[in-house]
């Protein structure tokens, strides 16, 4: 049998002379029996439609799959990023020290944790940790306070120029500049300035001028003068009385011909400005002109 008689007979191609051939071939019963068996097979239906449906819903649920996972991640980053920042926060914010301050012309009094009180004078700065404070009664300033500590632990005021320890008395610190004193009222305060350790017992005074230990004279009240509402002075070089009255009124002060180096010894009142300027104009004969917050003292024969 010729080899392209099977492919003819299959498509139908074959020749009656061919056909009757081919039927006498032995292989021609099996081929019979296959293609009548083929014929008889069915070929399931076929839906496009639903088959590109059935793709498209498969593919949309790998999308969201990769999606569904991907914001839980960024989720947890940013959890993660939150717990550590409130964590940093928390330590940072306890570490932190409470403060108070008072501007020009202001007076603040405050009541510390165990009941010690403090009174700042004007342009005061203070800061002590309040979470702390039962293991250490310790007060940084800046400027000028007066303290009554209640007894207890040590009670330290550091400032830039010195500390003073006490365990419980009162006391007043002032800290400006170049200018630093200590005056005791009742109990002992020791003060430590540079490589020195002072016991200064009530009625005594320490005072610092432009870095050289300066003697002065005990206070003779139970409170510095400025809780008095007056400005009190002995010997002290006239820049330090300018530089006071300019806090206690929120001025600004300008001189001409004057030498601010000069001992003024006297006081002033922080109450009165008009008093207050006469009781420094007139010790030293020198006149002085008020514009708005800005004043000019100058000497009488200077021009202006």
């Amino acid at each position: 049998m010729q080899e392209n008689y099977l492919a003819k007979w299959l498509t139908d191609e074959l020749t009656e002379e061919e056909l009757a051939l081919f039927m006498k071939s032995p292989e021609y019963a099996s081929y019979e029996k296959l293609k009548n068996t083929a014929a008889s097979l069915q070929a399931p239906e076929f839906d496009s439609n639903r088959a590109l449906e059935a793709i498209e819903a498969k593919k949309k649920k790998s999308e969201v799959k990769v999606v569904s996972l991907n914001p839980y991640r960024k989720l947890y980053r940013y959890a993660a990023a939150i717990i550590v920042l409130f964590a940093a926060s928390y330590f940072y914010i306890n570490t932190l020290d409470d403060s108070v301050s008072t501007q020009y012309a202001e007076r603040e009094h405050i009541f510390l944790p165990d009941a010690s009180e403090v009174i700042l004078n004007a342009a005061t700065e203070i800061s002590y940790s309040e979470k702390n404070w039962e293991k250490e009664r310790k007060i940084n300033l800046k400027g000028e306070a007066f303290f009554k500590v209640a007894k207890g632990r040590k009670f330290t005021v550091n400032t830039t120029q010195g500390r003073v320890m006490v365990l419980g008395t009162q006391f007043n610190v002032e800290n400006r500049g170049d200018f630093f004193e200590v005056s005791c009222y009742e109990g002992l305060v020791q003060v430590m300035f540079k490589d020195q350790t002072i016991k200064l017992p009530a009625g005594s005074s320490f005072l610092v001028m432009d870095g050289n230990i300066t003697h002065t004279e005990v206070p003779k009240n139970t409170t510095p003068s400025w809780m008095m509402d007056e400005s009190s002075f002995k010997s002290i070089p006239l820049r330090f009385v300018l530089a006071e009255l300019e806090r206690q009124y929120n001025l600004e002060i300008s001189t001409e011909n004057i030498d601010l180096n000069q001992s003024f010894t006297g006081s002033f009142s922080n109450t009165n400005l008009n008093l207050a300027l006469q009781s420094i104009s007139t010790p030293y004969q020198i006149a002085y002109t008020k514009q708005g917050d800005k004043v000019l003292f100058y000497v009488e024969s200077a021009s202006k």
